[in-house]
């Protein structure tokens, strides 16, 4: 074989691991995209726990309706960590080729952001009417 050959046929090779290893990557930020995603729904719980603890704790609080606003506030602060993460979230995902991972639907974004919100509001709902 003459060395030309087995040159290019090393380069071929250095060239495909190269790609593999760029389309793997590819793949760990798919997949940390959705972990983050999930971590950001876990902030936003976090803050309507505050809420609904802020409650608990101070609801012989005089006036009332003062525990009930900051309560209120850690719910806002929820709802908008639910939308800052489907928002960076869809970003990430419309920004990355895909390969061998497949992302989540971007419309499961919208969708459980959808349902915290919801969730979130009742929960205010509930708390004011306390």
């Amino acid at each position: 074989m003459p060395q030309d050959d087995a040159d290019h046929g090393e380069q071929d090779k250095k060239t495909r691991w190269a790609e593999n290893r760029t389309d793997w990557a590819s793949d760990r930020t798919i997949l940390a995209n959705e972990r983050t995603f999930n971590s950001w729904m876990g902030t936003g719980l976090g803050a309507v726990g505050v809420a609904i603890g802020l409650k608990a704790v101070f609801g012989a609080f005089e006036p009332t309706w003062a525990a009930k606003a900051v309560a209120s506030v850690f719910l806002v602060i929820a709802i908008v960590v639910f939308w800052a993460a489907r928002h960076q979230a869809r970003k990430t995902i419309s920004s990355m080729e895909t390969y061998d991972a497949a992302p989540m639907p971007t419309r499961n974004f919208t969708l459980l952001a959808s349902l915290m919100t919801i969730a979130t509001l009742a929960t205010g709902a509930i708390l004011w009417s306390l």
